[in-house]
C-alpha cells in the first residue's frame, strides 16, 4: 500500500528527470578518470547519456524502473495499467532508437543502473574494448 495519495505520488514521479542521474555520474566519473573524453547531451535520436564522437559510440544508462529491468524492475502497486503501459512503451522506444542509431552507423551500448553499482570495472572494460575496436 502506498503511503502517498495518488496526487502526491504523481507529483513525486513528475519530478524525476532523466539527466545526470547517480548511475550516469558514477560511470562518467570513472570514464573521465581513465582519460576517456566524451560529449554529453549530444543531439542524436534518444538523447544518449554519453557520446564518443570519433568512434561513433553512444552509451545509455537505463534505470531499472523506467526501462523495465527484468531483475530489478519494480512491480508497481498503484495505477498498474498506466505504469505497465508506460514501461512497455519505453522499452519499445529504446529498441527503435537503437535501430535508428545503428542504421546511422553508431554503436549502441546500454547498461542497467544496477550493473553500474555492482560491477563498474567490467562495464568500463567493455566500453574501452568497444572504443578500441572502432578506432583500430
Amino acid at each position: 500500500m502506498d503511503v502517498l495519495s495518488s496526487k502526491q505520488r504523481s507529483y513525486c514521479m513528475s519530478r524525476i528527470h532523466g539527466k545526470d542521474t547517480k548511475p550516469e555520474m558514477i560511470l562518467r566519473r570513472a570514464l573521465w578518470h581513465r582519460g576517456l573524453r566524451y560529449r554529453l547531451h549530444y543531439k542524436l535520436p534518444g538523447h544518449p547519456d554519453i557520446v564518443f564522437i570519433k568512434s561513433k559510440t553512444v552509451i545509455f544508462v537505463d534505470g531499472c524502473f523506467w526501462h523495465g529491468c527484468p531483475e530489478h524492475g519494480q512491480h508497481v502497486k498503484t495505477n498498474r495499467s498506466f505504469w505497465n503501459t508506460k514501461i512497455r512503451k519505453n522499452k519499445e522506444r529504446d529498441k527503435e532508437v537503437a535501430r535508428q542509431l545503428k542504421e546511422a552507423g553508431w554503436t549502441v551500448l546500454r547498461f542497467w543502473e544496477h550493473d553500474i553499482h555492482k560491477d563498474l570495472s567490467t562495464i568500463i572494460t567493455a566500453i574501452i574494448d568497444s572504443l578500441k575496436a572502432h578506432l583500430s
